[in-house]
């Protein structure tokens, strides 16, 4: 092949607003770049993004174009292409006729869909549920004959009305599809071998479960070629492994290849999961770990960390960090798998969308009081901890709560100011997730669950009773995701009020992208620099070795 299918900066009209290409050209070997001639420059700037690609999938081409109008909506066209033929002589796109937020990939010659909403493809046919996995001859599918459709994954629907499955990640082989499902946050494989007249068949598979507070991860070795699989085991208390198996027996014999060595001591440590009522019923679940022989007495250190947003889930992986810098000493450590996740699927994240958003804290803030009343700790030894979206999760509890529910607060790369974000960066990208602040009806819900605003508007409002937790402001100069200018403006406020925010403490790292950090050593000080402060501010000398709690210095 002498042709590369690429998007740039190729100066005016060629990004969209969320600053990625809207632009393909098809750039020929022996060519300059800026002669690559535009194969398609249909997508307005307001997109998020627009791009195409070739690729051979066992045995088959296929040639995708997409527009991605908002994160979570596309898009998408198809065309069966002829290697070697340049892409301004091929043939022209068909637009693949499905819904504009699901997606859809390939398995040799079948199509994969996922849905992201309930879909029913002819009138009065059958209906298809959110979070499902579906698959349809290509030629068929883009031909609206649906009578074929198998459905390879179905969510398991709970009480409340929300799923307690969901499909985490999917991996192909030659001739298997590996399903890596979530039931209830617990990981769970399943197997499907797709047949020669097109279908698909259950198979065997090892084991029906990974222990709870561990993860798996797949990847085929070559779907071309082989049933082989990189096998990548991790949990809260393990480290990384590395293992081959294959799918054609059911990973049944794994031949174990490497492993990362123990960062900490995990002796006498122990995972629970537990489920916290959230303020409308919904149970919410939650990981804790935390020395096995610890008494339930309130007295024990805790840090609550979440996300809450874009579909990401929270699965259990292993921290050299977090094991070496709280447990082994004596911390509890909790991860919060709340509404606005991946955990239970499209329909979990789509439960603290937009204006349903506080669904999402009311969540984190029910987990925080189910630690609190299952006697882990109490608010003075409990802290909050998130990055970026999760970054705006702890700006939330910091002008929700505050001091009355958490001790010390930890607000990295963070999202504060949701009337500016849009304007900042990647932001205009994220407003599926948020909503548009220069709408006044989105407004009027952003306002509410925007931390900046908040904090001027009703924490340091006349006869407000609010006070703030100690809290450590992390960012880089250098993030092109979320601008630092959040986090700044942020600890400027705070620090105007030392009467209602005695302990402000803010950290920007001049180096390092959206991570906060460039390399391992200013990661290591990023880390370190965030546990002695999280230990000096809610720990008790006697279980978090010789810091003093009264002592605000670092």
């Amino acid at each position: 092949m002498d042709e590369l299918l690429v998007g740039w900066d190729a100066g005016e009209g060629s990004m969209t607003d969320s600053g990625y290409p809207r632009q393909v050209r098809a750039w020929m070997r022996g060519t300059k770049l800026k002669d690559a001639p535009v194969v398609y420059d249909d997508a307005p700037k307001e997109d998020v993004a627009a791009g195409q690609y070739m690729y051979f999938d066992r045995g088959h081409w296929h040639e995708i174009r997409y527009r991605s109008k908002t994160f979570y909506t596309s898009e998408h066209w198809w065309r069966r292409p002829s290697p070697g033929v340049p892409a301004t002589e091929q043939g022209g796109f068909t637009k693949i006729p499905i819904q504009d937020d699901a997606d859809v990939s390939t398995f040799g010659n079948s199509a994969i869909i996922t849905l992201r909403s309930d879909w029913t493809p002819t009138e009065g046919g059958k209906s298809y549920p959110t979070g499902a996995l579906l698959s349809c001859p290509m030629e068929q599918l883009m031909a609206s004959e649906f009578g074929n459709m198998v459905v390879l994954f179905e969510p398991e629907i709970g009480p409340g009305g929300y799923p307690r499955t969901s499909l985490e990640a999917r991996c192909g082989t030659l001739n298997f599809l590996v399903l890596n499902e979530l039931h209830n946050v617990n990981c769970t494989l399943r197997i499907l071998e797709h047949t020669e007249d097109g279908g698909w068949r259950q198979a065997p598979v090892a084991s029906e479960a990974v222990p709870v507070g561990c993860s798996v991860s797949l990847r085929a070795v070559d779907s071309d070629s082989s049933d082989s699989i990189w096998v990548t085991r991790d949990g809260y208390l393990e480290p990384d492994s590395l293992s081959l198996g294959s799918a054609a027996d059911g990973l049944t014999e794994l031949q174990r290849l490497k492993s990362k060595p123990a960062m900490f001591n995990s002796d006498g440590l122990t995972v629970e999961q537990n489920m916290a009522p959230s303020l409308d019923g919904t149970q919410v679940p939650y990981f804790v770990m935390r020395r096995e022989d610890a008494e339930l007495d309130g007295s024990h250190p805790t840090l609550l960390n979440g996300y809450g947003g874009f579909e990401i889930s929270m699965t259990p992986y292993y921290s050299a960090a977090v094991g070496a810098a709280w447990l082994e000493e004596g911390g509890t450590y909790v991860i919060g798998n709340i509404r606005g996740g991946g955990e239970f699927g499209p329909a979990w994240h789509q439960a603290a969308l937009r204006e349903k958003r506080h669904k999402a804290y009311e969540d984190f803030e029910a987990i925080a009081r189910d630690l609190v009343a299952r006697k882990y700790t109490v608010p003075r030894h409990l802290a909050c901890m998130g990055g970026s979206n999760g970054g705006l999760l702890v700006g939330n509890m910091l002008t929700r709560e505050g001091a009355g529910l958490f001790g010390a607060i930890v607000c990295q790369v963070p999202l504060l100011d949701m009337k500016k974000y849009h304007k900042l960066l990647a932001g205009a990208s994220w407003m599926a997730e948020y909503g548009d602040p220069d709408v006044p009806e989105d407004w009027a819900f952003l306002e509410n669950h925007s931390p900046y605003q908040r904090l001027k508007n009703i924490c340091l409002a006349d006869q407000s009773t609010w006070s703030c937790p100690d809290i450590l402001f992390t960012t880089s100069t250098k993030d092109d995701r979320v601008h630092p200018g959040h986090a700044r403006k942020m600890a400027r406020a705070l620090l105007d009020v030392p009467d209602a925010a005695p302990r402000v403490m803010y950290w920007e790292n001049i180096e390092g992208g959206h991570g906060g950090a460039a390399d391992n050593k200013q990661r290591a000080y990023m880390w370190a620099l965030t546990y002695v402060f999280l230990k000096k501010m809610i720990g008790r000398g006697r279980v978090l070795g010789h810091f003093d709690n009264s002592s605000a210095a670092l």
